[in-house]
């Protein structure tokens, strides 16, 4: 536990940025859990009230403080809605992290970010060795398209459906990879990320392609960890440092143009939240100049590399295609326009505008994990929505956003494609 006296001290930060809010209630119409349960509690308004009494709160029931920060996606849909400029989720990620402070972590997040996280070999390694059981505990989904559901898991996982695992992962397949720079005369690191290194390869593989199509040199360092952002998320910023400063070790000597992420999560992490936690260490400097050259993908492509838009011709039927906004590319990185320009120029595609594209999914990293029926309840409105559209696909920029809607499809047996942006362009491009 804490001294309280520094946990009083660490509160009174908060006090300048929390006078801000006029409790107009704005937030009320765009917070997907509030949607769900119509509780003040579950809104930005009541989590802002909370936090004004936090000291007192953590001291008379410090569990149902948790809980209430706990049941927020972080999706940063009330603070572009805020007109008073609130920095909520500045806001929010301060309040777990003093509630972390003054709690401790449970034992498995502990296991997960400070033993497993905050190591990368050994969080290859037992992915290697768990490999070979997957098939015991493991059954594909037949009315979804790679996905897989655990009948002999269910009271952990209940009836998720998850992406089929990779036979390698990109680390596996590729090692230390450094490829010259060619053509574009643009040299990337390119970060992909846990769920582009070990889930979703083929998103990685898309990223790949289109960089060699181009002349883009490519190195991806073998040893990366995790951006850190599921134990900034979760409160644990000393998790959160060790990670970052395992990766700007790594990146800090290497000769780089930009680093581009295909997950935006992970973009945001490294442009802004390694500098920030980064001062006044070591890392400082290097974590600054390493942020100030994160960029997506999509805008890479877009903007720097100012790909061709000109749709593909074929005399193919066309497919249905449409997009989901994730939160913290719309939100946090305002990128929306070029993920559609993309898709757009594939010209097999018919593009589609589903309803409520920039709604969350429900995903909220590991908020669909503690608080799965809620997440499912948010998911099944953005499942619905894609229905309506009628489309084959379903493209996204983020991996959880495509976990988390590639199991609300399964749930409804609906036979629908979930893609990256980047899977649908890379094949304009042949072999």
């Amino acid at each position: 536990m804490a001294n309280l006296q520094n946990l009083v001290a660490e509160l009174k930060g908060l006090d300048d940025k929390l006078a801000k809010c006029m409790r107009c209630g704005t937030c009320q119409s765009v917070c997907p859990v509030f949607a769900e349960t119509l509780k003040e509690s579950d809104v930005t308004r009541g989590k802002l009230a909370l936090l004004s009494n936090l000291a007192n709160q953590l001291i008379d029931d410090p569990k149902a403080v948790r809980e209430k920060l706990d049941r927020c996606l972080l999706c940063g849909s009330c603070q572009s809605a805020c007109p008073s400029g609130v920095s909520i989720l500045d806001i929010f990620m301060r309040a777990r992290e003093i509630a972390g402070t003054y709690m401790g972590l449970s034992p498995i997040k502990k296991a997960i970010f400070r033993i497993m996280l905050c190591n990368p070999k050994l969080f290859s390694f037992l992915m290697i060795v768990g490999r070979p059981f997957m098939p015991i505990f493991m059954r594909d989904q037949k009315n979804a398209p790679h996905t897989a559901c655990a009948p002999l898991m269910k009271p952990i996982m209940g009836d998720r459906c998850v992406p089929v695992m990779p036979k390698k992962t990109i680390r596996e397949l590729y090692g230390d990879l450094d490829i010259p720079t060619g053509k574009s005369g643009i040299k990337v690191v390119f970060f992909p990320g846990c769920m582009g290194d070990k889930v979703y390869t083929n998103v990685t593989e898309a990223c790949l392609k289109i960089f060699k199509h181009f002349g883009v040199g490519v190195r991806i360092p073998n040893n990366l960890a995790c951006c850190g952002i599921p134990a900034l998320a979760s409160g644990d910023v000393k998790s959160f440092r060790t990670m970052m400063a395992h990766d700007v070790e790594i990146l800090k000597d290497i000769e780089f143009d930009y680093i581009v992420t295909a997950c935006s999560s992970c973009t945001e992490t490294i442009g802004e939240f390694w500098k920030k936690y980064a001062v006044d260490t070591k890392y400082e400097a290097d974590a600054k100049k390493i942020g100030a050259k994160a960029i997506d993908i999509n805008k890479f492509l877009v903007e720097v590399l100012k790909v061709d838009l000109t749709p593909s011709q074929t005399s193919e039927a066309k497919t249905k295609i449409t997009y989901h906004d994730s939160c913290h590319l719309l939100k946090s990185l305002g990128i929306a326009k070029q993920p559609r320009d993309l898709i757009k120029a594939n010209g097999k595609m018919e593009f589609v505008e589903m309803k409520e594209a920039d709604r969350c999914c429900g995903c909220g990293g590991s908020f669909t994990l503690t608080h799965y029926d809620l997440s499912r309840k948010i998911g099944q409105r953005k499942r619905n929505n894609i229905a309506d559209s009628k489309a084959d696909i379903v493209a996204c920029g983020c991996p959880a956003c495509m976990m988390q809607i590639s199991n609300m499809l399964a749930l409804n047996k609906d036979d629908v494609k979930v893609k990256h942006v980047v899977e649908i362009f890379a094949d304009t491009l042949g072999e």
